[in-house]
């Protein structure tokens, strides 16, 4: 590698770096505030939201490593023909194509790390995820153990304690249950116990009141108790099935096992012959969108307005390539043996830099042509 390309791909990892940063920062503080209202609403604790926002993690960063590695790219052959030193090396004999030597370096690199993330992070973190919600789907203290808050663990129920002892008694205890518009049920209780009986949880309240009142004819009917015991498992719900989803297995599990994932995820085979080439496409993406973003740019000449036209070009080549993505994903999905389209954004998108770093290597010739001839202009 030449001094030059070092040079090059120094700023263009730099520029990724900062780029990547704060893409990721917009990403995962948008989850973030959604996790907080979802887990925190839910009584979890500071932890448990931190260990879910680490888990969206690499997802997050797979999805705004596409977005840097082409802002970087622009960003840094703007600054490089802005200070001409584009313009020194091509100068010096230094081709189109031999300029984009550190650019492919550059999108290899960003592609090995989509590598990583899409063949194993990204699925151990999603299935890490699902198992910790799963078991806190099945935490009673965490869903319905909140002191001074009214809480609907389901549609049409109201909970509320006032106060939880250190021995576990729930001191006034009021229950709501509208989910029948014919009928609403509601108690209230001094005291109330969770115990777990044959694998059904029931609220035990002790000395309370329990009011029916019949939407029909509009009739309150009150009963007085001394102990009741309700069935809430269908309030926590139902333990969740331990069926893994395609996105949350590494891509070794899916190699050589697609019909068996196909038939333990309920999903088609060509769903899983999709997400496995679409997780190796994602890489060949990096490296079309690093050099989408410095051929567009290198076939600008120099302007004081700047090179807001190509940068627009650019972005419009970038919408180009994503609308192939989704034509060629539906037509993978509809017949799995169409898994080649899932690599046609990679191959149009390299294709089109192909094709403008051709055209950047011949600005000469275009100005001749576009020159009149020493006879036009005596005539």
């Amino acid at each position: 590698m030449s001094r030059f390309d070092r040079y090059m791909l120094s700023q263009l990892m730099v520029l990724f770096g900062f780029f990547a940063l704060v893409l990721v920062s917009i990403y995962w503080i948008n989850q973030a505030v959604r996790l907080f209202d979802r887990l925190i609403g839910d009584g979890q604790s500071a932890f448990v939201f931190l260990e879910f926002t680490a888990l969206t993690l690499p997802n997050v960063i797979r999805l705004v490593l596409p977005m840097a590695v082409f802002a970087g790219s622009v960003y840094v052959t703007n600054r490089l023909s802005n200070e001409s030193e584009l313009v020194v090396m091509q100068a010096t004999g230094f081709s189109p194509w031999r300029l984009a030597r550190p650019v492919v370096y550059y999108g290899l690199i960003i592609g090995v790390l989509m590598s990583v993330l899409t063949h194993m992070l990204v699925p151990i973190s999603l299935d890490q995820m699902k198992q910790r919600e799963n078991e806190i789907s099945r935490n009673i203290t965490a869903r319905l153990l909140t002191e001074g808050t009214f809480l609907h663990p389901a549609d049409g129920i109201t909970f509320y304690i006032r106060e939880i002892t250190q021995d576990g008694a729930l001191n006034d205890v009021f229950l709501s249950d509208r989910r029948d518009p014919e009928r609403a049920l509601s108690y209230t209780a001094n005291q109330a116990f969770l115990i777990q009986d044959q694998g059904v949880v029931k609220l035990v309240m002790v000395d309370g009141l329990a009011q029916s009142y019949m939407a029909s004819d509009k009739r309150l009917f009150t009963t007085t108790f001394d102990d009741f015991a309700y069935d809430i498992s269908a309030l926590l719900g139902s333990p969740k099935s331990g069926r893994r989803d395609t996105k949350h297995r590494p891509t070794w599990e899916l190699i050589g096992q697609i019909d068996k994932v196909a038939e333990e995820t309920r999903k088609s085979r060509a769903f899983v012959v999709e997400q496995l080439h679409f997780r190796v496409n994602q890489a060949f993406l990096c490296l079309a969108a690093a050099l989408i973003g410095f051929s567009t740019l290198l076939l600008g000449q120099f302007s004081r307005f700047g090179v807001w036209r190509q940068i627009v070009g650019a972005l419009v080549l970038l919408v180009i390539v994503k609308l192939v993505e989704g034509l060629a994903t539906d037509a993978v999905r509809a017949n799995a043996e169409m898994w080649p389209l899932v690599y046609a954004p990679s191959v149009v998108g390299l294709a089109m830099s192909a094709v403008m770093l051709q055209i950047a290597a011949r600005p000469r010739g275009r100005r001749r042509r576009a020159q009149p001839t020493g006879a036009e202009v005596s005539g």
